[in-house]
């Protein structure tokens, strides 16, 4: 008899991108999940359609491109969420319906203001109507681990029999803990007698930093199926991390007894595209994807690794998929040297174009570095994520800054076939740069944030310069790529325009 396995249930899409600050358009939705697919998740919930119209184009676009895995969207217990929720999935090879409803005192009677039996009725009555569109229906009782056991059991068993074929058990506010959360599985399997005609999930929030814990507790409790998000993105403190989660169990299999169908070699791209889309980096210290998950600087560490690998590091970098920093490409090198060299970090399925495309950019930037290092060129296909119908497009631009002097922007930006040309003093160059963008685009934003990373080491290394812009309430995100950082944050900041302008056609 072969290992149990657990299923992945993958909700950066949907919870991830409930992260303050984080609005993702229908292309990077779908750049995300086609790569949420090579990574192998079993379950991607894509969205929840009832939110917005890019939240249902999403789900939309999603279950029409992606044919490896369940394509799920969340509705609430109301039928027009969950019509909203067929109309987005209907195209999808194995669509299912995640419907829920909160069944914590406080929230049924604060937030609801529906007593026992009424909570009990939508639910039940909601899941048989999901049933109507969708064979696959997932019911999350909310704020489950704050609920009633008894009340808790009653919900799930009156749902099994309504025809659900997941029940999902979230701590929503990231509450408990993992021997309570064994004691809510354990009652619920013990009390429950279809329990062994269902999948039974978990969801857990990180607010007291114990999300991974309380999963990996359900896991040896026994659930089927295990909800997550990449980088352990969420809401207030996040959810459980992926990455934590399934490199936990791979690399513990004596002590868990499972399997998970997950390529590993997928993890650390999966992460690096989802910061680098979300403008969320990852911590240094972060577990498995950080910078420094394994970096040695004590020289009794760094002696055992030269030794013997094994001596202080438990998981195999190769293994999650981590590219060797090393010297690959200068400004003589061709084209095909350049496309084996993607074809070497993995980039196995661009298109014609954006092959050009990128070969283009790698040309550009081979003339400003002596070489090109792999994260480079990792950088540089991380721009492909980006693209967008450009309504503005950076020609050129120039400074005049110094110590004692007013910084002064002269831009140059192309909008359809015209050029338009501004200049703006500001504090800094760099304000002087976007108060001159304003000048020709006309749009009244709020800068809401502006940070530098250097994408390699070295005085000639890539710089990347996120910014996020506020319009009306909403952020959004752009990013610059460049060795020198003021024409970074120039396009950086282009790019949010051009990111919300899309955005608000999508709506």
């Amino acid at each position: 008899m072969g290992k149990r396995v657990i299923k992945i249930f993958d909700t950066t899409l949907r919870d991830g991108e409930q992260t303050p600050g984080v609005s993702l358009n229908v292309n990077e939705k779908l750049e995300i999940a086609k790569q949420l697919e090579k990574l192998k998740v079993d379950v991607i919930e894509a969205g929840f359609a009832i939110a917005s119209p890019g939240d249902f184009e999403a789900i939309k676009v999603i279950s029409e491109n992606i044919k490896d895995a369940v394509i799920v969207s969340l509705a609430r217990a109301v039928e027009k969420d969950i019509d909203r929720a067929y109309e987005a999935l209907k195209n999808a090879q194995a669509p299912r319906i995640h419907t829920f409803i909160a069944t914590s005192d406080i929230h049924m009677k604060y937030k609801l203001k529906m007593t026992e039996d009424e909570v009990l009725e939508r639910a039940v009555a909601m899941v048989k109507y999901a049933k109507k569109y969708v064979s696959d229906v997932e019911f999350s009782c909310e704020d489950a681990t704050r609920s009633r056991i008894e009340f808790l059991i009653k919900v799930f068993d009156a749902v099994i029999k309504a025809g659900a074929t997941v029940i999902n058990i979230p701590d929503t506010v990231g509450y408990t803990t993992p021997e309570e959360m064994k004691r809510i599985i354990r009652a619920i399997k013990e009390n429950i007698p279809d329990i062994d005609k269902v999948q039974i999930s978990v969801h857990c929030h990180n607010d007291l930093g114990l999300a991974v814990a309380n999963s990996l507790a359900a896991v040896e409790e026994g659930v089927h199926q295990v909800e997550c998000t990449i980088n352990g993105l969420g809401e207030r403190a996040g959810n459980a991390a992926l990455e934590e989660i399934v490199m936990a169990l791979k690399t513990r299999k004596d002590f868990y007894d499972v399997d998970v169908l997950i390529d590993t070699t997928q993890i650390y791209r999966t992460s690096k595209l989802v910061s680098s889309l979300t403008g969320v980096f990852v911590q240094p210290n972060k577990a498995i994807v950080g910078a420094n998950a394994f970096a040695h600087e004590s020289g009794i560490h760094q002696h055992g690794v030269l030794s013997e690998r094994t001596t202080y590091e438990i998981i195999d970098p190769v293994s999650i998929g981590l590219p060797k920093n090393r010297m690959v490409l200068g400004k003589h090198s061709g084209r095909h040297a350049f496309e084996e060299r993607l074809k070497e970090l993995g980039y196995t399925d661009l298109t014609r174009e954006e092959i050009d495309a990128a070969f283009e950019k790698f040309k550009v930037l081979a003339d400003k570095k002596k070489v090109v290092l792999d994260k480079d060129i990792e950088a540089l296909l991380e721009q492909k994520s980006l693209n967008i119908p450009e309504t503005y497009e950076l020609v050129r631009f120039q400074i005049i800054s110094g110590n004692g002097l007013i910084s002064t922007a002269s831009v140059k930006i192309k909008s359809g076939d015209e050029e338009l040309e501004e200049a703006a003093t500001g504090d800094g160059p760099v304000d002087a740069i976007f108060k001159a963008i304003d000048r020709i685009t006309g749009l009244q934003v709020e800068l809401d944030d502006y940070s530098i990373k250097a994408v390699t080491q070295g005085k000639d290394a890539l710089g990347e310069v996120t910014v996020r812009i506020k319009k009306d309430g909403k952020a959004f995100l752009g990013r610059g790529l460049s060795t020198d950082i003021l024409e970074a944050s120039a396009k950086a900041y282009v790019n949010a325009i051009n990111k919300m302008l899309y955005k608000i056609s999508e709506e």
